[in-house]
């Protein structure tokens, strides 16, 4: 993080040295970047992932908020108690926060998530996305992108089927706040939970967290490969209130080639010439698409 941003932080840094994430790791500096929005008066649940491990080994603390480990799957629902409880004590403005990987969200955590989604509890999830089950060796989950390697994809047979597209998915449930970010957009990151703490019911929050272990490249890349994911419209920065229309936050001047993105990672270096073309293809639909649902116009209009 620049020393520019830094100085315009609004609150106490509660993200302590000492944490045990990888050099570069994304996840935290979502982390830190949330935490100064979310303030002290919050609890973190945070089920299996890197984020229940890179906090530090038990008794030991890198958050300065209180925060309960869970089950993979249980989230959601973990939350929704922790939501009950402080409710019963007279405890309603402090924020109640699910912090999980995309193998939490996407996958074995879906269910609690979007029976949680559907009663609209009063819960913030984020997803910190790295796009594959990084925590226990970079395994493919449904976010992983196309044509990606992870060890369960090898270069030889790499993800053959699209990304999930779970923001839709969760704006489908007609809650009241979903929305993507980005670590290279930290003042859209921080402006997106300041609006979503202000809300009640369910909020979802989709953040982009590069992994330089399992994407393949050198730590001191993160934010730029994260600002490339945004600029090649891989990654638009998107929100959706109350099922309504999608507003797009960032719009790039000139949209980068996705194969710009593509050849900072090692785990797409195996991807032929058609195969980086066909993803540029369906990257331009989909940001057509977007752009029509935003605006009413086509993309080129």
């Amino acid at each position: 993080m620049s020393a520019k941003i830094a100085d315009r932080l609004p609150g106490a840094d509660l993200l302590h040295p000492g944490h045990m994430a990888c050099a570069g790791c994304g996840e935290r500096v979502a982390m830190r970047l949330a935490l100064q929005i979310l303030g002290r008066d919050t609890v973190f649940v945070i089920p299996a992932c890197c984020a229940a491990v890179v906090d530090g080994v038990f008794p030991y603390s890198a958050m300065g908020v209180p925060m309960l480990h869970t089950a993979f799957e249980t989230g959601a629902s973990v939350a929704t108690g922790v939501r009950a409880s402080l409710d019963a004590q007279g405890l309603s403005e402090t924020t109640v926060v699910v912090w999980a990987g995309d193998g939490g969200t996407f996958d074995i955590g879906f269910q609690a998530l979007s029976a949680a989604a559907e009663r609209n509890e009063d819960l913030l999830y984020v997803c910190y996305d790295n796009e594959a089950y990084m925590n226990t060796g970079a395994q493919r989950s449904s976010a992983t992108p196309l044509g990606a390697w992870t060890t369960t994809t090898p270069a030889v047979h790499p993800k053959g089927r699209p990304k999930k597209d779970i923001l839709a998915i969760l704006a489908a449930h007609r809650i009241p706040y979903a929305a993507t970010a980005s670590v290279a957009f930290p003042e859209d990151l921080m402006g997106k939970v300041a609006k979503a703490k202000g809300i009640r019911g369910t909020r979802f929050l989709h953040v982009l967290a590069p992994c330089p272990s399992g994407w393949k490249y050198e730590p001191d890349l993160t934010i730029q490969l994260a600002r490339l994911a945004v600029e090649s419209c891989v990654f638009p920065l998107v929100e959706i209130e109350a099922g309504s229309r999608p507003r797009l936050t960032y719009v790039p001047p000139r949209p980068r080639p996705v194969a710009e993105y593509l050849a900072t990672q090692g785990r797409f270096a195996h991807l032929p010439p058609e195969g980086i073309t066909s993803i540029q293809q369906a990257v331009e639909q989909a940001w057509a698409d977007l752009v029509l649902a935003s605006t009413g116009r086509p993309a080129h209009a």
